[in-house]
């Protein structure tokens, strides 16, 4: 395919369908109604179990992402191959892996041009919901946090890298991650739950530091990040070039007042599905990010 052609996971771009209207229409089920998608459910239950049972005491903004890359066992390096035929929500710590969020830079140009004709040419379904773009460069310090309970916690000062002006300063602590394997596709995904919380700036010399030149989408209430990182981890230390895609949920106040609501019986239909409905949307992102990877990776 074209690289400008987006996939549906179909193995096509967009297209109007054939007229069959000769056939009669389907019923959802012998029921009449659709069965939920288990594997959204099981996502929706996940990022719901983690923002309800988070540390309330640390405050801080709960981020939720999902980072395309791949699975790999940890003992070999190889990506993970598993006796399933597509796409599988992995139970949490059952197999030992990493998760490598790293592409090659064919890769990072291939999503790069994909983002930009979208960003040029809008959905057939929806013209008028396109996406909006900032080219952003920004320098990440890191630094030790005393007392981080061992969990390998970091403060990040971010800065812009022009002005030198402090965007934010944070510790971020993640409180969860669910892995995807899709045997089908070029790249695998992870979810992730993390806390942001906001912290003074710290005293003395960052561990290390990540250059960032990301160019960030934001689509209705989800933003793409396509970032090549230079991390640094000394003075003296070769630099590592890494490329990166995430895709976050932009407000997290939404995300949590639609948690708060999720099936509370005294509000709206609509309010009691708005949260749902919300993590329906950010699986398919990531899933048509993921079976629009290009190529074989790392």
């Amino acid at each position: 395919m074209h690289s400008s052609a987006v996939s549906n996971g179909n193995g096509h771009a967009y297209e109007s369908a054939q007229d069959l209207s000769a056939l009669p229409p389907l019923s959802l089920s012998i029921l009449g109604v659709e069965p939920i998608d288990e594997f959204i459910r099981e996502v929706a239950d996940f990022i719901h179990f983690q923002i309800c049972n988070r540390p309330l005491e640390l405050g801080g903004l709960v981020e939720v992402e999902a980072k395309i890359g791949l699975l790999r066992e940890r003992e070999t390096g190889q990506r993970l191959q598993l006796p399933v035929l597509v796409e599988t929500i992995l139970a949490p710590n059952a197999i030992d892996l990493r998760f490598e969020s790293n592409m090659l830079a064919k890769q990072h140009r291939h999503f790069n041009t994909l983002l930009n004709n979208l960003r040029t040419t809008p959905s057939p379904a929806h013209p008028s919901s396109t996406l909006k773009y900032q080219h952003l460069h920004l320098i990440d310090n890191f630094y030790s946090v005393e007392g981080g309970g061992g969990r390998g916690e970091k403060v990040r000062v971010t800065r812009d890298e022009k002005t030198g002006e402090v965007r934010e300063c944070v510790r971020k602590i993640r409180l969860a991650d669910l892995n995807i394997f899709c045997p089908k596709r070029h790249a695998d995904w992870r979810i992730s739950v993390n806390l942001e919380i906001p912290v003074p700036p710290p005293l003395g010399s960052p561990t290390h530091t990540r250059k960032k030149d990301r160019m960030s989408y934001s689509h209705e209430e989800f933003v793409i990040d396509l970032t090549q990182v230079t991390s640094t981890a000394g003075p003296g230390s070769k630099p590592e070039i890494l490329h990166e895609l995430e895709l976050e949920l932009a407000r997290p106040e939404y995300l949590l007042t639609t948690a708060a609501k999720r099936g509370d019986p005294n509000v709206s239909e609509m309010e009691r599905g708005a949260f749902d409905e919300l993590i329906r949307a950010f699986v398919n992102n990531a899933r048509i990010l993921v079976r629009n990877a290009d190529g074989e990776w790392h």
